[in-house]
């Protein structure tokens, strides 16, 4: 079964004050003043959303709600759901309707649809990198801020999952925090008396004698920051199964299957919501 067809679709109610919000400041104090002169009040016009290179879609619901909230009247008929690969040249969705709504709407809807392609594509790679090992490829809280929601939606488009929403999810316990309680004892002591009992740890350990140390005290999963393939190697086997293992630090797709040799559970990678290129798609008109 395709992601497109198993990908659970973005609630309208929490995407719209997103879309109206961009909409209105590309609007300005005067609206569309470039096509309310040009373009005729009743001409109706047919576009394409086309791909103008491979990769994977994701944003087509607000590149949707973009074109209906200018103009109820215009229509987008989607051909490649999110979560869909495709190649240089294939479309995506047709755009039918009037004229001044769709050129006022295309920015907005081009800059979700691109941005989000973008983040789906760069996961998709990745992924694909880490294909026969049991590594899952997981994002971070390294968003956009406003777009934490949409940017994490979008890895899941692109075949990955997702770590932390908030800081709410779940204890992370990071080296500063480790700094400060004095140890890798005493900051998960702190963290297990402080957390309700559904809430999972999760520590980051920089070396193999801070990883022995969460084990014998009992953590929930270790974050494995920035080791050697090595050492990362000599970190899973001495956590032996007794706690999820996640590897972060500088990971890249030509990088991601010597991590994922190692035998970790998870691979944590903060530049494909933050540093992800756009995926380019343009907005064509058909005669």
């Amino acid at each position: 079964m395709s992601l497109a067809s198993t990908l659970a679709p973005l609630p309208k109610i929490a995407i719209e004050p997103l879309v109206r919000a961009a909409l209105l400041e590309d609007l300005g104090r005067a609206g569309d003043i470039t096509s309310d002169a040009i373009v005729p009040a009743g001409l109706n016009a047919r576009t394409v959303l086309v791909a103008r290179q491979p990769g994977v879609i994701a944003g087509l619901d607000l590149a949707r709600l973009a074109f209906e909230l200018i103009d109820a009247r215009i229509f987008v008929r989607v051909e490649r759901q999110d979560g869909a690969a495709v190649g240089a040249g294939d479309r995506i969705a047709v755009v039918t309707g009037p004229a001044r709504g769709i050129l006022t709407a295309e920015r907005t809807a081009l800059n979700y649809l691109c941005h989000l392609s973008g983040v789906a594509t760069a996961t998709a790679a990745v992924v694909a990198a880490v294909r026969g090992y049991g590594a899952k490829i997981v994002c971070t809280r390294k968003t956009t801020p406003g777009l934490r929601a949409l940017e994490k939606y979008a890895v899941r488009a692109g075949g990955g999952g997702n770590h932390r929403f908030g800081l709410d999810d779940a204890v992370l316990i990071k080296d500063n925090h480790v700094a400060i309680a004095g140890g890798v004892r005493e900051a998960l002591r702190r963290a297990r008396a402080g957390a309700g009992h559904l809430v999972k740890i999760e520590l980051e350990v920089d070396t193999l004698e801070q990883l022995v140390e969460a084990l014998e005290e009992g953590v929930d999963a270790v974050l494995l920051d920035n080791m050697s393939p090595e050492t990362l190697t000599k970190a899973v086997a001495l956590v032996d199964g007794r706690a999820l293992t996640e590897a972060s630090g500088r990971i890249t797709p030509s990088t991601a299957p010597t991590v994922a040799a190692s035998g970790v559970d998870l691979i944590s990678i903060g530049w494909l919501t933050h540093s992800a290129p756009i995926l380019d798609i343009g907005l064509d008109f058909e005669p």
